[in-house]
């Protein structure tokens, strides 16, 4: 490794350790009785209503379409788009080289010049190289980190908690947890977020596991300073009707005026209108689901001229059987789309 290497190494340690706090609440540390449990300023940042989950759109050649990606954020944003994550699993965040990393995120955050919240993808499998990607994202501008649970390692309850708080004690932005146990092999227990959600850079959930009992479980946590949002987006609606904050959606990517309409209907309580928005979309959700996220939504954004529908290994395009399918839900929710884009420029 070059000295260059080792010195990036040494900085980012050095910011880390230089937020640590003298006393951690982890019961693998030793923390004093009479110290406070977390420092009493809780960082803000609004996470609320449709929020997109980005893909990363690549040339054919393979590298990062910078125009593309400029392109889709402006798409999002004209269509009212609440908030988007970069560098997530959709976003093929585990094929980004870290300065591919720091790029997207400097580049989200000069086009959206602070109209809605910029949250990055940073979760990683050990804690310390965690605490580096976030560092990064900071650095870079984003406003909020999206970390997902560590995938593969499996740590226990208590372990998730520990990683967590540690993560968050290392930073001076908010972070939101993410739950995703069909990609990580790990479940974030409600009780083991009750212990997370006071601590004051801890500003919400994303919640995949689409069973309502959890989601019921995770609302009764929900405070003005903790927001619980859905990550499943074919149960969001019912999420959001329930009390859920909103939804960091793989299918807005493609229909991001509808998916605001619906937030907004739901959070409304308007029942009728929210079903009547979000039934023509089961055909979309069902296509989402015919191959891994991000393989099909990437397809759909190809076909609608968003991108090319390149992916970086190990993923591959969407195998050819599905194309018909996928093809004639696109037909569809494109007209949608355009009706309800076409109502709201009137």
């Amino acid at each position: 490794m070059g000295r260059e290497a080792l010195g990036e190494k040494a900085c980012i340690a050095h910011a880390w350790q230089a937020c640590l706090p003298s006393q951690h609440t982890c019961p693998c540390f030793a923390a004093a009785s009479n110290i406070p449990r977390f420092p009493k300023r809780r960082l803000l940042v609004h996470i609320r209503g449709s929020i997109t989950a980005l893909i990363t759109p690549f040339t054919d050649s393979g590298a990062l379409d910078i125009p593309a990606w400029r392109e889709l954020i402006k798409c999002q944003l004209a269509a009212g788009t609440q908030g988007v994550v970069v560098a997530g699993s959709t976003g093929e965040a585990a094929m980004l080289s870290e300065a591919e990393f720091v790029e997207l995120i400097k580049l989200a955050v000069a086009e959206v010049q602070g109209r809605v919240p910029v949250l990055a993808g940073a979760g990683q499998s050990g804690t310390d190289r965690t605490i580096e990607q976030c560092l990064r994202a900071r650095a870079a501008g984003a406003d909020a980190l999206l970390v997902a649970a560590p995938a593969y390692v499996r740590p226990t309850q208590s372990g998730l908690r520990c990683h967590f708080e540690a993560v968050a004690e290392a930073l001076d932005i908010p972070l939101v947890l993410y739950n995703v146990p069909s990609r990580t092999a790990v479940d974030l227990l409600p009780e083991t977020v009750a212990q997370l959600a006071p601590h004051p850079r801890i500003i919400g959930i994303k919640e995949a596991v689409a069973d309502p009992q959890r989601m019921s479980e995770l609302l009764a946590l929900r405070s003005p300073e903790f927001a619980v949002l859905s990550g499943d987006d074919g149960t969001a609606s019912r999420a959001m009707l329930a009390g859920a904050d909103g939804v960091i959606s793989v299918a807005s990517n493609l229909v991001p005026t509808l998916f605001r309409h619906v937030s907004d209907a739901a959070h409304a309580g308007d029942i009728a209108a929210v079903r009547d928005l979000d039934a023509p979309l089961d055909g979309l959700y069902q296509a989402l689901s015919l191959e891994p996220n991000p393989i099909p939504v990437k397809a759909l954004m190809a076909l609608a001229g968003h991108c090319h529908n390149r992916l970086r290994l190990p993923l591959l395009p969407l195998s050819s059987p599905f194309v018909p399918q996928v093809t004639a839900v696109l037909e569809q929710v494109r007209r949608i789309e355009a009706r309800l884009q076409s109502a709201q420029a009137a």
